[in-house]
């Protein structure tokens, strides 16, 4: 692919900067090319203090940056909070997309190549990988943040990038971890990849060819789900009816979608088993709920909802509404609002009447819907308004007093509205 179809003209291009031969070659070549591209190049070293030499690597990115007149940024991460839980090598990767992510370039520019597509092929098969693993890296990829990824160099293979900075006369530092066969690509690099090419000589672009072929294949998958997404997910919720009208392979990818919709982490293959095996209980009333990775996925009247697993709260957690426009509830890691209005939501004089809290449910409470209507139990309106069990234990509640003034999203109590031309309070929940 030509750079020019993944670099457009007058980008602001900062390279991911290793101190390696990849990255170096990569920073060289794009800095040679940006007048003719009215490029703005810059750098990014993630400085991850795994190795006694991470000083000398970080000096090198300066000293090399300042030959070129290329503005770098060095980011210092703490690698020890996500080590245990996901190794060496993953939290390491992960903290340095989240550096990518918070870039205010256009562009992050990575220096992967043909032989590092063909050995990411190759882990992610052998861990066993669906479709979407075995795409390996695409050229292009979106972050968090505004930048997009690029990987200029993955048509080339390594030998090309070698030549490159030999012609060019570079220099750059060599990672002592990257000799190390226990990591698991260094051992497909060192042991095997020299006797794979012995006899499949092309075998660094086929396998290239391959992880596009499966890249795809995953695309088609991603416009499956969106079509059987239609009518199925709404308002946060997926409809298990939509599960069942499908096959077992679409309703995982349906099922994965809905996931991906909702920020949840990316299950494993057996938890994405797990999730539907137990959606499909027979038992309407079954209380599921499936712990992965920090989220929690539950049923509830024949719906699927995902969320992020609830921190611990207070059962006596209580706050003190002293007129502010908008109070931070810790139990579902929300804020309520309180938004002036005419004529319309809980009558401010009336609210001045006694303290006003919010509060979790506490007993038997009971509130009148409309005027003339009869008093009604919170749980039942709970219940009415289809408020997950899981939910309401932890759903903020208003009161003035004693009196149970307003239940977000479901109803506020008559003798508290606001008449007409009479200064109110509207109160809101954000989105849980």
């Amino acid at each position: 692919m030509r750079l020019s179809a993944l670099l457009s003209r007058d980008s602001r291009i900062q390279v991911g900067l290793s101190g390696g031969l990849d990255s170096v070659v990569l920073l060289h070549l794009l800095h040679r090319l940006a007048p003719d591209f009215h490029w703005q190049i810059s750098a990014l070293h993630v400085h991850h203090g795994i190795s006694p030499n991470a000083d000398a690597w970080a000096a090198f990115c300066a000293g090399y940056c300042a030959s070129l007149g290329v503005p770098l940024q060095t980011v210092h991460v703490d690698i020890s909070p996500l080590r245990e839980r996901h190794g060496l090598e993953a939290a390491a990767r992960m903290l340095r997309h989240e550096a990518y992510a918070r870039s205010d370039s256009d562009v992050v520019a990575l220096a992967h190549h043909a032989d590092d597509q063909a050995e990411t092929l190759l882990l992610q098969l052998l861990r066993g990988s669906g479709v979407r693993g075995a795409a390996a890296m695409p050229y292009v990829a979106e972050t968090s943040g505004r930048a997009r990824l690029v990987r200029p160099l993955l048509a080339f293979g390594r030998e090309v990038v070698a030549e490159y900075a030999r012609a060019h006369q570079l220099s750059w530092v060599e990672d002592e971890s990257n000799a190390d066969p226990r990591y698991a690509r260094n051992f497909l690099r060192h042991c095997i990849f020299p006797r794979l090419m012995e006899h499949f000589p092309a075998a660094r672009h086929t396998l290239a060819r391959s992880a596009a072929n499966f890249a795809e294949a995953a695309g088609l998958m991603d416009e499956l789900a969106v079509q059987d997404a239609r009518g199925a997910i709404s308002d946060g919720w997926l409809e298990l009816t939509a599960l069942a009208q499908i096959s077992l392979p679409r309703a995982k990818n349906l099922l994965r979608h809905y996931l991906e919709t909702r920020g949840a982490a990316v299950p494993s293959a057996a938890q994405l088993e797990e999730m539907l095996g137990q959606l499909a209980s027979k038992r309407a009333d079954a209380a599921i709920c499936v712990d992965f990775a920090g989220w929690q996925l539950r049923r509830y009247r024949n719906r699927a909802w995902v969320e992020p697993a609830p921190e611990v709260f207070d059962p006596a957690t209580s706050l003190s509404w002293q007129g502010e426009s908008a109070l931070f509830w810790p139990p579902l890691g929300c804020s309520v609002g309180f938004n002036p209005a005419q004529g319309a939501g809980l009558s401010l004089a009336k609210l001045r009447q006694a303290p006003v809290t919010l509060r979790l449910r506490q007993g038997a409470d009971h509130l009148r819907p409309q005027p003339g209507a009869r008093s009604r139990s919170l749980k039942n309106l709970l219940q009415e308004s289809a408020i997950p069990p899981w939910q309401r234990a932890r759903f903020p509640l208003l009161y003035c007093g004693d009196l149970l003034v307003w239940i977000p999203g479901v109803a506020m109590a008559a003798e508290f509205r606001a008449d007409p031309g009479e200064t109110g309070i509207l109160p809101a929940l954000s989105a849980v």
